[in-house]
């Protein structure tokens, strides 16, 4: 009976443990959903201005490479964020197996959360710049400037 006590001690413990990293889970997924709609609206103008019929005009190819190079921000940020997401999975898979078989997780979970936290950061990092490169292109027409 007492281990029993002890064993819920302990699952209770670590479920503990991975709330902040479940909760953290939830946040990189909402930023993997606005980066996924923002991959999918720069694919869609690039095909409009592919499949438009002036495609050799020097504005259209401007802004075609425009895309290009948000496109691949977006990618890079969207593969940063993933893989911090399954370091996040992995440390919660860890701490529970780690309890489960009796094995101090320590060693691994620290480096993993670290690991997790820097590629969230690249990531967010380069959502940053394609933010950037997408609201630093805008220009007004010239007859629209006061």
């Amino acid at each position: 009976m007492i281990q029993n006590i002890e064993s819920l001690t302990t699952v209770a413990h670590v479920i503990q443990l991975a709330v902040a990293p479940a909760f953290l889970l939830t946040g990189i997924g909402a930023i993997l959903s606005v980066l996924a709609v923002r991959l999918g609206r720069i694919v869609d103008r690039f095909r409009v201005l592919t499949e438009s019929h002036d495609h050799h005009h020097v504005h259209v190819i401007i802004e075609m490479k425009l895309l290009s190079d948000r496109s691949d921000w977006v990618h890079w940020a969207i593969t940063l964020c993933t893989v911090s997401a399954l370091l996040v999975a992995l440390v919660i898979a860890t701490l529970f197996v780690g309890t489960g078989i009796r094995f101090d997780p320590t060693h691994w979970v620290s480096p993993m959360f670290i690991f997790a936290m820097i590629s969230l950061i690249l990531g967010l990092i380069c959502f940053l710049r394609e933010i950037y490169l997408s609201t630093h292109t805008i220009e007004l027409p010239p007859e629209m400037s006061l």
